[in-house]
């Protein structure tokens, strides 16, 4: 039985919530609260300064971290698309049939985060990167799907970064071709969150960076001023420069007290990316990268720390504790909850998800969140903050052995893996997800 066939068993969902109304907690039910969820991508830990990255300079991000909270134990799926699956709809990809790669299912597209933000209240807005379409060919889809207003770049269509192909509110906008994407993509939001409207707000920055230049296309995008792609470093450069112009136009604004900011990545660092066009030849140089230390390359597209641990930051004043830590688990369905409660939205008659609030711990409470999950392919794990059992059986002691290079097997079980075996086992059987137990 592989994933797309899991969803017959439905009925099997353990972390799956029936909310009928938002978060109480006065924090956010004084007055609605705006939302700004950045979506950084292709990022890992060796990313950020803060996390430990010592490869990168980005001073504006880890000034964010010492404002507000660090979330250690975030994971997301080991690439972009169904990420981006997870977090619309609050539900792992296998519950929606895996959709195919630059699409969405559209027996879901009234029920996103963002449509019932929008029925709660809320004006909402999205900019960046899109990928659940083709752009061109189906222009209203960001406006069904609850957003609306949007910024987006034609992914697989054009370019992102130097005279970007870019897709604003049903129009493809001219002018761009000594435009920059990423300063489009924020001014935008600047401009949005300006607009008088009284109403909170619910914006989903999904950062074209740190992603390399589109490679499919007839021929190459066009190379920067330089004459050449931006490197990995220059990237992650510009990604915290965008955040920290960003958080300075929140910081200057009316909105400062009343703004949660979430800051994450929708997978690892890529283990290469594109740096030039040689006529029709795409030019790709290896990213290595030093994490505490110890230099290694990116992990994307793999169920490793790598792949899928997300370095995340909450930010809001006076309500997120400055300067702490969390290691309490977010799986990358939670933000559906979370929005939710932040704010005040009840879920649509009948609609079931994966996600777990994470409200207390942004509040520095204890989480109900015990396990984690993420699938790529045929292959997934659940997982908490120390061991980790994939669907084949192998489980790993992540605390001890990051790297997973030597699995627990059944006939190898200390006291200590049988009994977190037993219990991640049991969670699999409970979500209708097949094992092979060696």
């Amino acid at each position: 039985m592989n994933l797309n066939h899991i969803h017959r068993h439905a009925a099997a969902f353990v972390c799956m919530l029936t909310l009928t109304a938002g978060f109480v907690d006065q924090t956010f039910a004084k007055k609605p609260t705006n939302v700004i969820l950045i979506l950084a991508d292709d990022v890992g830990f060796e990313g950020l300064g803060c996390f430990g990255g010592r490869s990168y300079q980005t001073p504006r991000l880890d000034d964010l971290a010492s404002q507000g909270m660090k979330a250690m134990h975030c994971y997301s799926m080991a690439v972009c698309h169904p990420t981006r699956v997870c977090l619309l709809t609050g539900k792992y990809p296998f519950r929606t049939k895996n959709p195919k790669w630059g699409s969405f299912p559209k027996d879901h597209e009234s029920t996103t985060i963002a449509s019932v933000l929008k029925d709660a209240g809320y004006r909402t807005a999205v900019s960046g990167k899109w990928q659940l379409s083709l752009l061109s060919k189906d222009l209203d889809q960001p406006q069904r799907m609850g957003f609306e207003q949007y910024c987006l770049f034609g992914w697989h269509e054009g370019p992102r970064y130097h005279s970007p192909m870019i897709f604003e509110n049903g129009k493809k906008r001219d002018g761009l071709q000594k435009g920059y994407g990423p300063d489009e993509y924020r001014k935008f939001i600047e401009g949005f969150i300006s607009q008088d409207d009284d109403r909170p707000f619910f914006v989903f920055y999904s950062m074209a960076l740190c992603h390399d230049v589109t490679d499919d296309l007839d021929a190459p995008v066009p190379h920067g001023p330089d004459g050449r792609y931006l490197n990995y470093s220059e990237m992650i450069a510009d990604m915290d420069k965008q955040v920290g112009q960003l958080m300075q136009f929140i910081q200057s604004s009316e909105h400062a007290d009343n703004t949660l900011v979430i800051f994450t990545t929708d997978n690892g660092t890529p283990s290469r990316y594109i740096a030039r066009a040689e006529g029709e030849k795409l030019v790709r140089l290896p990213i290595e990268s030093n994490l505490n230390g110890e230099m290694r390359l990116g992990g994307k597209g793999k169920l490793t720390d790598a792949g899928t641990r997300a370095p995340t930051i909450f930010w809001m004043p006076e309500v997120v504790e400055a300067g702490r830590e969390t290691d309490q688990l977010i799986d990358f369905t939670d933000w559906y909850a979370t929005l939710l409660d932040v704010g005040n939205a009840r879920l649509p008659r009948g609609y079931q998800i994966d996600g777990i609030s994470c409200v207390d711990t942004i509040l520095g409470d204890s989480s109900e969140r015990t396990v984690a999950f993420a699938e790529h392919g045929k292959r997934y794990f659940l997982r908490d903050q120390r061991w980790k059992l994939y669907n084949n059986g192998d489980l790993y002691d992540v605390q001890a052995n990051p790297n997973e290079s030597m699995p627990f097997v059944l006939k190898t079980d200390s006291r200590d893996s049988a009994l977190a075996r037993q219990r991640l086992s049991d969670r699999m059987r409970k979500m209708g997800l097949p094992q092979t137990i060696r």
